[in-house]
């Protein structure tokens, strides 16, 4: 039976702080369940249907995987797949898919969109990604940093780069775990004013890097050019050229720093290969992450 109280995660302040650091150390336990061999299938004959509108790698094989190791089924369904791709309206597809499955997750391009398949969802649906958020990465990056460092509150990030998604979801986690994030980008590349409004007590914006980057306790970046603006990669080059993360911009961040890329990443230009290969580096662990907080996610929404 579907519940009428449904819970849906389509941006970090979804979730309270409290909800937010349950989800974290439930992703570590799950974690060392998953490693230890042991059998877990809270979601036995459940069924999530994936949407993309986005190619993935991290975001498909996590939560495909995670259903599976929960005991459920993941369905995927591109473009080509489904009636969404030949122009059915967001609203009618919603009713019929959660009709069917038990949980949505969609990766797209407009938020709008999956505000819309929420709203007219009868069942969970979850942001896997959008352009204006990426909240399910945030989850795995925050479970690697606790992990790493033990609790990020008080703590000093540094953003590096572009004021894209992945920028947004870190003003809204500094915000819910009260750390202090430093962006670090060029003019005219900062984050939509509205995400700037929501955080401002807990950001500063510079285009000073070097600042930035002093006595941080996580330097973070992403592409220069996302999904949807290879076009725009000649110009973003340019204006990027002096916030590649160099092992001269760790050296400035405190001894026990850590560096992490939600990938996939481009060595030698937002970051050099020695910093992301380097014993500072926790992608690996950051990327794997993304099973463990989503299976923490999918548990929270559909068992709790």
């Amino acid at each position: 039976m579907k519940t009428s109280n449904i819970r849906h995660f389509l941006t970090l302040t979804d979730l309270s702080s409290a909800e937010f650091r349950r989800i974290i150390h439930r992703a570590i336990e799950l974690k060392a369940i998953q490693h230890r061999g042991e059998i877990y299938e809270p979601l036995k004959h459940k069924v999530l249907a994936m949407i993309f509108d986005k190619s993935s790698t991290r975001t498909r094989v996590s939560f495909e995987a995670g259903m599976a190791q929960f005991g459920g089924h993941a369905i995927f369904l591109s473009p080509r797949d489904t009636q969404l791709g030949r122009g059915e309206p967001v609203e009618d597809s919603a009713r019929v898919l959660s009709s069917m499955t038990d949980c949505l997750m969609v990766r797209t391009f407009a938020h709008e969109n999956v505000e819309r398949l929420a709203e007219y969802s009868s069942v969970p649906v979850i942001n896997g990604l959008t352009d204006d958020v990426h909240p399910c990465q945030l989850l795995a990056d925050m479970q690697t940093y606790f992990e790493q460092r033990g609790d990020i509150k008080g703590k000093t990030v540094t953003w590096v780069g572009d004021g894209n998604n992945m920028c947004h979801s870190y003003m809204h986690a500094a915000r819910l775990l009260e750390f202090k994030l430093i962006i670090a980008c060029p003019e005219g590349f900062e984050p939509q004013q509205s995400f700037i409004d929501e955080t401002r007590d807990y950001i500063e914006i510079t285009s000073d890097v070097t600042s930035a980057c002093r006595n941080s306790d996580l330097i973070v970046t992403d592409v220069w050019a996302s999904m949807g603006q290879e076009k725009e990669q000649k110009v973003r080059e340019q204006a990027f050229l002096k916030f590649q993360v160099t092992s001269e911009l760790m050296s400035l961040a405190n001894a026990d720093a850590l560096f992490m890329h939600c990938l996939p990443a481009h060595r030698g230009e937002e970051v050099s290969a020695e910093v992301i290969d380097g014993n500072q580096s926790v992608v690996w662990d950051e990327a794997e992450n993304r099973l463990h907080a989503q299976k923490a996610l999918l548990e929270f929404l559909l068992v709790d």
